[in-house]
């Protein structure tokens, strides 16, 4: 029989909801299951039972349930094809250590959903540039509007480019 696992907060994951932390690491599970899991105190934090809501630190230890610990932690995507990275990689204005520029053609959407062939968001690997992090949205443009995307690089500039556009500093 399989046994539980503790998993340790990595850096890259500091002070984000324990959801997301499961979403980012768990992306088959969903949230019914998840909370169920809490519920039951399946899932803990330091040993102790959690929220979805919970703020999880760096270096806090997190257990994995018997079962869910077979699950693999790598994101479900499809891959990126040469031709689309290439393209995206075409539309970028300007780029440094935190942010992405990007022209975005009319046409073309930022994310996913039915009846969405190609999307922003599901190229966002093509915009790594050997980066560790993958690249964050922090904003939308409708399908049919063209102009600027802003791209966060790191989870630290993301949190920072969506508290300027809340606040209308963009």
């Amino acid at each position: 029989m399989s046994r539980a696992r503790i998993l340790t907060v990595g850096p890259g994951d500091d002070d984000i909801r324990l959801d997301r932390w499961f979403r980012r690491h768990f992306p088959a599970l969903g949230h019914a299951r998840l909370e169920k899991l809490l519920r039951t105190g399946q899932i803990r934090v330091d040993g102790g039972r959690a929220r979805a809501s919970m703020r999880v630190a760096a270096g806090r230890a997190v257990r994995i349930p018997p079962g869910l610990a077979e699950e693999s932690t790598a994101p479900a995507r499809r891959p990126v094809s040469e031709s689309d990275a290439e393209y995206l990689r075409s539309r970028v204005l300007y780029r440094d250590d935190a942010v992405i520029a990007i022209d975005k053609p009319a046409g073309l959407a930022v994310q996913g959903g039915s009846k969405v062939k190609s999307s922003v968001d599901a190229m966002l690997d093509a915009l790594r540039f050997d980066a560790a992090e993958r690249p964050r949205l922090v904003h939308r443009l409708d399908k049919d509007t063209s102009g600027v995307l802003a791209v966060a690089r790191t989870r630290k500039a993301a949190a920072a480019l969506v508290a300027a556009f809340r606040e209308g500093e963009v």
